[in-house]
């Protein structure tokens, strides 16, 4: 994608461009740009609504062995992040050194400054990150909403609960399957190479292949092996964050007509990089966060569960992830496991 590399050369973040690109003072018709939410005209929530008792309580029948398997990546000083993204750890001790313990018991403590930005890691992206000018979810005018500090509207806060099913389409099996995985050498397990496009087709045989269908409220999680690069890190840091293979705009329609509440995937902005188009910034985020309120999740660690699903022949789980309600931010590190 031309926008992406022109962001990276001059060390602006490229999903900024899709505010900057417009004056200050310029202010879209924001019923012409993005669609309603089918919430109602006050909604900040998104798809989480659909969440509902009865969704969760079918979930829970997901968990059978009680296996527990990681779906995060930990969250460490020199992992591939986008653009001008950082991220430092500072610790921080006390009382450490003889005589200075506090009591008679002699305590000591420790604790962590953590300095970076939201969109790192394995994190989601909230109804407050994408925007169409100062057009965001719900025909949200954000310009009249933002302050130096956080947003008035759309933040994290607004989030219900992800205890819902989730499902893995392992998009490397597929490609297989058809005989079109095109690699990248960098990678030690199978891969899609970066600019490797996942249809809706592709997308229903992943699903055909454990014979899954999508229910109203599912968290779709995609395995393309990219993440293998992330793992590397720093060594494969450049490589990880120059492309990367993923969803297409139609993908991302589909998976809104079936009225998903997140997708996530083992790369950096699930959807494909290149992109189709060289003139459009991110579509999927647009499509999925702005237009639909579904969530997006990067840098999914999906290998793991891709793996327990070959071989147990399950692809659904009980999805186990929190999102802190840290109020008018735009997206937060997550911790997601998977129960069978």
């Amino acid at each position: 994608m031309r926008i992406a590399g022109l962001a990276a050369s001059v060390g602006i973040s490229a999903l900024s461009l899709l505010v900057l690109s417009a004056p200050a003072s310029a202010q879209a018709d924001c019923k012409a740009v993005v669609q309603p939410s089918p919430f109602g005209p006050d909604d900040q929530t998104g798809a989480t609504n659909r969440v509902t008792p009865a969704v969760t309580k079918a979930a829970a029948a997901e968990i059978q062995t009680g296996v527990v398997t990681s779906m995060a990546n930990p969250l460490v000083d020199g992992i591939p992040l986008f653009g001008t993204r950082f991220s430092k750890t500072i610790l921080s001790s006390f009382a450490i050194t003889p005589g200075a313990e506090y009591g008679n018991n002699k305590l000591s403590y420790m604790e962590d400054t953590y300095l970076s930005q939201s969109h790192v890691g394995t994190h989601i992206d909230g109804m407050g990150h994408i925007g169409i000018q100062d057009c965001y979810y719900n025909q949200t005018p954000m310009g009249k909403y933002v302050t130096q500090n956080y947003l008035k509207r759309l933040g994290l806060e607004n989030i219900k609960t992800f205890a819902t099913r989730g499902v893995i389409i392992d998009a490397v099996k597929v490609f297989q399957a058809a005989g079109k995985l095109k690699a990248n050498p960098a990678c030690k397990t199978p891969c899609l190479d970066a600019g490797s496009l996942i249809t809706e087709a592709d997308l229903q045989a992943g699903l055909k292949m454990y014979n899954v269908t999508l229910r109203e409220a599912d968290a779709v999680f995609i395995n393309t092996g990219w993440g293998d690069l992330f793992k590397q890190w720093p060594a494969q840091n450049a490589t990880y964050n120059k492309g990367e293979p993923g969803i297409s705009e139609s993908a991302a329609l589909w998976l809104a007509s079936q009225k998903v509440v997140l997708v996530g995937a083992d790369t950096w902005a699930v959807e494909v990089i290149p992109g189709e188009r060289e003139d459009i910034a991110f579509p999927v985020h647009k499509t999925l966060i702005t237009d639909n309120g579904i969530h997006i999740i990067e840098n999914v660690r999906t290998d793991l569960i891709s793996d327990v699903a070959a071989k147990t022949g399950r692809a659904t789980f009980f999805l186990s992830m929190t999102v802190p309600k840290a109020v008018g931010t735009t997206g937060t590190f997550v911790n997601i496991e998977a129960i069978q």
